[in-house]
């Protein structure tokens, strides 16, 4: 994997509170701020900050977040996004002291779905990769950083040559945290 320079990114939904340094990147969230359209609850939200990058072809993207979300809905992760109709979000959300969700949002043609796994509160950093071959990609998590467990495999219905990569917090009610990304490097795929 090759460590990214960060004069590549741009964000989408830039936050009030930031900072990009060779090492990482932090974001402090900011209250009502999300990414999901329609299913369910009808409503349509696009306005989580993210700092992402575009790449074409196969890739396989990684990062470490260390985080301490406390409200419920809190969360962070990486995110593919292509526009607002169109994009994948990987990471853990806030539910209560004891129980989070580690999950992922595919929002494909502007309807999002959401699969989750439980997974303890106290958990405060995860490592993530995500790859692409083709229109199909393959979301992988570790707890040590060395160990990855498949998330989730999924395809996206529209034609997308380049696509835009990157990490991503937020808070959906009326909370704020900090969330720590490091470690972010793009590579050869690794999905076999």
């Amino acid at each position: 994997m090759n460590e990214l320079l960060f004069n590549d990114f741009r964000w989408l939904n830039k936050p009030g509170k930031y900072n990009v340094d060779n090492n990482e990147v932090v974001i402090v969230t900011e209250a009502q701020t999300d990414l999901w359209q329609r299913t369910y609850y009808g409503f349509r939200h696009d306005n989580a900050p993210a700092f992402l990058i575009k790449k074409e072809g196969d890739f396989t993207f990684h990062a470490k977040v260390v985080y301490k979300a406390n409200s419920l809905y809190d969360q962070c992760g990486l995110l593919m996004y292509h526009d607002k109709d169109n994009w994948v979000k990987a990471s853990v959300e806030y539910e209560n002291e004891m129980i989070s969700r580690l999950g992922s949002v595919v929002t494909n043609l502007g309807y999002s779905d959401w699969a989750t796994t439980d997974i303890l509160s106290s958990v405060s950093e995860i490592w993530y990769r995500f790859s692409r071959r083709g229109h199909d990609f393959y979301i992988e998590y570790s707890i040590d950083g060395k160990v990855y467990k498949q998330m989730r495999m999924l395809h996206m219905h529209i034609i997308m040559n380049a696509v835009r990569i990157g990490v991503y917090a937020c808070s959906p009610l009326e909370s704020s945290f900090r969330a720590i990304f490091s470690e972010i490097s793009v590579g050869e795929c690794l999905w076999q």
